[in-house]
């Protein structure tokens, strides 16, 4: 099973040296939900993953471990079609159909089409798994950054 790397999300609160309870109002999540991601007792969504990376100025790859390298990306809002369109390209680059992804992301091929038609925002875990198989930035997956190959 592949597990997200969770400390980084502790670091980054403590270096801007904000409390979780402080960090939560600004998420407009509850104090426990940061206490849990940081923990790695749930795997924080991906829109709240995106807002950890706008607000610490820092990459996704590096939140989640993906990088070494604490670089800035480019600070977007979530947007569906582009991850779905990214997810896509992956998929056809490595010769697979959305029943082959679904299969290695032990999901649904419905689910895998809601996913690249923009109509569902992918799970972080899902995302993160795509990620490591295929040495892909989750940077690029979102729209974060151009760099679509992790170094």
């Amino acid at each position: 099973m592949i597990t997200l790397e969770f400390e980084r999300l502790y670091f980054l609160r403590e270096e801007k040296d904000l409390t979780q309870k402080e960090l939560a109002n600004l998420m407009r999540v509850k104090q426990v939900n940061i206490s849990n991601w940081e923990r790695g007792k749930e795997i924080i969504p991906l829109e709240k993953l995106n807002f950890y990376a706008n607000y610490f100025n820092t990459s996704l790859d590096y939140i989640t471990g993906l990088s070494n390298k604490n670089f800035k990306t480019n600070n977007i809002k979530l947007n569906k079609n582009i991850i779905g369109s990214n997810l896509k390209e992956i998929r056809k680059e490595n010769n697979l159909s959305q029943e082959n992804i679904a299969n290695i992301l032990n999901t649904s091929h419905s689910t895998i089409s809601a996913y690249e038609n923009g109509k569902t925002l992918i799970l972080t875990a899902f995302a993160y798994q795509i990620c490591i198989k295929y040495k892909i930035s989750l940077d690029w997956l979102v729209g974060r950054s151009n760099n679509k190959y992790l170094k």
